[in-house]
Formats: structure tokens, sequence, C-alpha cells
């Protein structure tokens, strides 16, 4: 039992390892703390341990804007230190969480390239059809490739509010006619939410610039109304606490959607608890996934009642900097601008931050594709889906799923405007339309099978018949009886639970289901979010330490020697389908590499395996 345990262990300890060196756990920065005070505690007492706070640390808590009054937020400058202190003090008793001030920001690889200056502006186009006469327009490949002009034959946003929570919003000439809400600037605590930064005006313009006017570029959701709520600084960090309030703000103010082109490490009460009080009130919230290019959406994606977006660049493909995995919900439009050709970027009229001044730029990143999806909700909300959840499905549902997507890069497809106004304008989201979608998109489409559903299952398929056949043809030689431990080891070693790989459940981490769902060999590489397998998970060491351990158990030995077959088969598999391997490739020395391993733990079954053994 003991040896049983200690292989166990071995194979934790070295997935805790890989996990680490993967850096999949994202911890944020702050420099100051929140402090949310309960309902039921008055202002006295909340004034009483201020005034402690303020004697004992030498740093007085307030109130985190002119909002904060209602909910007891308070926030106050400090480090860990203090954090910890303020946890063990009588505070406690006080407030619902005392928590880190995390700060978010723009996402990393966000490029500007400036397009075309506002004085050479080019002339207006004849406008055809559906398509605008806004010149930069045929530039504009993001929108063609939602498919948006179709959607404006039904709708254009007419009625719905959007929050953009970011930099603010600039008065820039291509969103002249565009409708503006009350917003509000919680950086700097005033009514007036100018952009500083010109982040917040580029994404505001992907969601519902001014279109038909003949000037500049097109918005996807053009008649709706923009709500700015700054909560970025000019530099592009801002606080959870400020964040949190906008949420709120704009759950009180009206707003149908919310969109949050900005992420970081950490995650925050405050925001949780304002997301849900918005979704509560019928606020669809989106958020950018990341630009890390991790196996993870960052926050505020990650959060539950949130649609995570992961981009796409001008091909369709999932975009390099993208993150991906555990809190994707959908893709969209984000590009991918290489040297300098801004052609792949996304081009909106936003402010140059160093002068203040309106140009025509293409931008990239995750805090792109947000919008995208933000612009189509407004129209699905314009069209008379009000609840969330339904407009939620209604994007999920109609978006053009990807085959073979086992990393999650595309989270329920890639976004379709066009099918989702007109699943929306069904009415109410029904069984029967997701049958429709299923029949017509998905699994019961013919074609998803002839365009390699099945040969997709085909490797695993392969990997699980050959250990089997595998321990049969062992078993003529060294007879021996099966069991659950012989039957679950060939699994382990083979294919592991791989139909796990395709769980999605959003409020849990996705990381335990692509680990139950890989085989050993596929470990490594599923913990680093790589579809290559990784050479030390890939080789007869796991086998060989397994082995060691667990010769001597009597369950745990059958456990080991089907594990070691299973491998045997996988690797073998592999090697003559798809031998990839980090940072070896997928050439003949993989090839090889494959084969000589699947060799040696061929020979380790028969070491390990006497004559007369049986299982007993």
């Amino acid at each position: 039992m003991r040896k049983l345990v200690l292989a166990g262990l071995f194979v934790v300890g070295l997935v805790w390892a890989i996990a680490n060196f993967s850096g999949l756990a994202a911890h944020g920065t702050y420099d100051s703390i929140v402090l949310d005070f309960k309902e039921d505690v008055d202002s006295a007492q909340i004034e009483q341990q201020v005034q402690t706070i303020a004697q004992k640390y030498n740093v007085r808590p307030r109130l985190n804007s002119e909002f904060s009054q209602a909910d007891h937020l308070y926030t106050v400058k400090g480090d860990k230190n203090l954090l910890n202190a303020l946890k063990r003090s009588d505070l406690k008793q006080y407030t619902e969480y005392i928590e880190p001030d995390y700060i978010y920001s723009i996402p990393e690889s966000q490029d500007f390239k400036v397009i075309v200056p506002v004085s050479k502006e080019a002339q207006p186009i004849q406008a055809t059809g559906q398509a605008p006469n806004d010149p930069l327009y045929s530039q504009q490949w993001n929108l063609h490739s939602i498919n948006v002009e179709s959607s404006w034959q039904d709708t254009k946003g007419k009625g719905v509010t959007v929050a953009v929570i970011d930099t603010g919003i600039a008065e820039v000439p291509d969103l002249k006619e565009t409708k503006f809400a009350k917003g509000y600037d919680f950086v700097n605590d005033r009514d007036d939410a100018r952009d500083d930064n010109g982040h917040g005006t580029h994404v505001a313009g992907t969601i519902a610039e001014s279109t038909n006017n003949g000037f500049g570029v097109a918005g996807i959701a053009y008649e709706a109304t923009l709500m700015p709520l700054k909560v970025l600084s000019a530099s592009g960090g801002g606080t959870v606490a400020d964040i949190a309030e906008s949420i709120r703000f704009a759950a009180d103010h009206n707003a149908d959607v919310i969109n949050m082109s900005f992420g970081g490490g950490g995650e925050s009460s405050a925001v949780s608890e304002a997301i849900d009080y918005a979704h509560k009130k019928g606020v669809l919230i989106v958020a950018a996934a990341g630009n890390s290019g991790q196996n993870s959406a960052s926050y505020p994606a990650r959060y539950p009642h949130v649609l995570g977006v992961a981009a796409l660049d001008s091909s369709g493909q999932k975009a390099p900097y993208s993150n991906f995995g555990a809190g994707v919900d959908i893709s969209a439009p984000g590009g991918s601008i290489s040297g300098d050709n801004p052609a792949g970027g996304i081009l909106q009229n936003t402010i140059d931050p160093s002068t203040g001044e309106s140009t025509f730029a293409a931008f990239q990143g995750t805090s792109m594709a947000a919008p995208h999806v933000a612009g189509v909700a407004a129209l699905v909300k314009a069209s008379g889906v009000k609840d969330p959840d339904e407009v939620a499905a209604a994007l999920t549902q109609s978006a053009r799923k990807v085959q073979d997507d086992g990393l999650n890069h595309y989270g329920a497809g890639k976004l379709d405007a066009a099918a989702a106004v007109t699943l929306a304008l069904k009415g109410k989201i029904t069984f029967n339309d997701f049958f429709r979608w299923l029949r017509d998109r998905g699994y019961l489409n013919p074609l998803f099978w002839i365009d390699g559903g099945v040969i997709g299952l085909a490797p695993k398929l392969a990997m699980v018949v050959g250990s089997y056949l595998l321990a049969f043809f062992l078993r003529n030689y060294f007879p021996f009886a099966w069991g659950w431990s012989m039957a679950s080891g060939l699994v382990a070693g083979s294919s592991g639970l791989f139909f796990l790989k395709g769980v999605y459940i959003f409020d849990l981490p996705q990381f335990p289901f692509r680990v139950m769902g890989s085989s050993i060999p596929e470990l490594g590489s599923s913990i680093q979010g790589s579809s290559a397998l990784n050479p030390f998970f890939a080789s007869v060491l796991i086998p060989t330490a397994l082995i060691v351990l667990l010769l001597g158990h009597a369950q745990g030995k059958w456990f080991a020697i089907g594990s070691t077959i299973g491998v045997t088969a996988c690797l073998a598999v592999s090697a003559a389908i798809d031998p990839q391997l980090m940072w070896l490739g997928d050439g003949l020395l993989a090839r090889g590499f494959l084969i000589v391993n699947a060799l040696l733990c061929y020979g380790l079954v028969r070491l390990a395996i006497k004559p007369g053994d049986e299982l007993t």
C-alpha cells in the first residue's frame, strides 16, 4: 500500500511541477486594500474602525467614490503585510471581506498603428445593399467576417445601451452621430469620462461607431447608445474597487450590455458581487480573455456570468497572443498586425494619446475581440431577447463551431452576427432551436462527421484497442486473469478518459478535466496547453517508476503493468499517426524517439511479468 501511495504522489508531484513551471496560477498586483463593511454596521461603528486603523497603522481608509456610501466600500493604501494584519484583527467582525484592491489593465501585446490622418480622410463611397457608405469600410475585414451586413437587415441596435468600462471615450469625429448616455470617471471622480489613452474610444467605435455618415469606418450596433465609464487611467491600469462600482453604476443606470476590454490576475469578491448584481438586473457582461497566450482566461473574463472572448486573426484562426482554455466562451476578430503592415488589425477612429488628436488606428488584441461580441449582443437585445442568459445562448449557439478544438481556442465557436440575430428573432430560445442548430452546424450534421469528427476519434480508439490487443497477446505467453487494476492501467496509459477534455464548466477550473482526459504520455502537454507531447512523459521513464514502486504490491503491480502496456500502444500509435514532440518537432527524430520508447516499454512489460504470474 505504501508503494501505491508513493506512486500516486510521484505522478501528482510531476503534475504540480509542470503546472507551476507553466505559470498556470495567475497572481495579481495591488498597492491598496478593499474593506467592505457589513450593511448592518452603522456609520459610527465604521468611523470607529477607520480611526483605529489610522492610529494603529498610520493609514486612513476612505470611501472609494461618491457611490460607495450605500455599500460601505472603503479602500486603504497598503501591502500584503497590512492585508494580513487587517484580516487577523477585530476588523473582520465588521466586514464582509477584506481583500487586495487588484489592478487590472489593458492586456499586453496591444499594438497601436496610425492609419489615416483625419485631414486626409477618403471621400464617401456609394452605399450598395446593406454595405454602408463609410469610405474605410472596405478595410474592416473584421465586420465582414462576422456577417454583420445581413444582421443589419433586421436590427441596428436601437434602444439598447452598451456600457464601455475602459479608459473613457473621446469626442472623435466618427462618433459624432452616435448616441451617448451619462457616464462617470471613477479614476478622477467626476462626471466627464473623457478618454486620455485611446483604448476606450477604439473599443467604443467597434460597438457603435457612427455609420452611413460618409466618413471613416463603421460600427456593429451603430444605433445603440454608449455609456462611457472610465476606470482605467491614462497609463491603462485601474483598481477592482473602481471596476466593481462602475459595473453597479451601469446596472443602476439601465445599461443592457457591459464591455470590459481589460484583464489581470487575482479574484475579487467586490467585482464578483457586482457582476452578480448586474446579471440579476438583466445586464449581459462581456470581457476580453487576455493576450498572454496562456491556457486560461484572465479576470474579469473568468468570473461567472461573464462571456470571455478569445481573438481571431484575419484568416479566422486563433490570434497568436490570445488566451484560450478555461474561461473562453466564444471567439471574435481581434486582429494580428505583422511588422508595419496594419491590414490585419482592427481599424477604428480614436485619439493619439501623445497629442490627444483624432486619428484612425489599427489595434490588435482580445480587447478588440470583446466589443465585437458586445456589439452583436446589442443587436440581439434589440431583437427582443432581454434575459442575459438567453442573449448569451443566442450568441454561443449561433457561433460557427470549430471542429477538433481540444484546447478550447474558440469556445462555442466564431461569432456570427447574422445567425445570432436570426436565432433571436425566432422568439424565445427553445430546445427545438438548439436541435435545429445541432442539425445544421453541429454533431447531428453529417458533414461534421465527414469533415473529421470520427477521424478525430480514430487515434484514441486505436490506442485503446491496441493496448488491449497487446495485453491479449502477452496473456497467451504469460497467463494471467483480468481485473480492474489491469483494465484501469490500460486506459490510463493509452488514452485516459479522453472525452473529458471537451468538458467546460465555467464555475470550475478546466485543468482537472484536461488531466483526467489525458493518457500518461499526454499529461505534460495537457498541463502546458500544447498539442505536442512532452518527451519526459512520452517515454519509458514514468512506466519504469510505476513498476519499480508497485512491483511488490498485489493490485498495484497490475495497474503499473497495464499502464506500461497502454503507454506502449499510445507511443506506437502516435509514432505512426502524429509524431509531434516538444523540442524534437514532428519529423524522423520525433518518430524514432517514440518508437524506441514504445519498444522499451514493451521490454519492461516482458521483464515485469514472470511465467506463471496470475492476477489475484
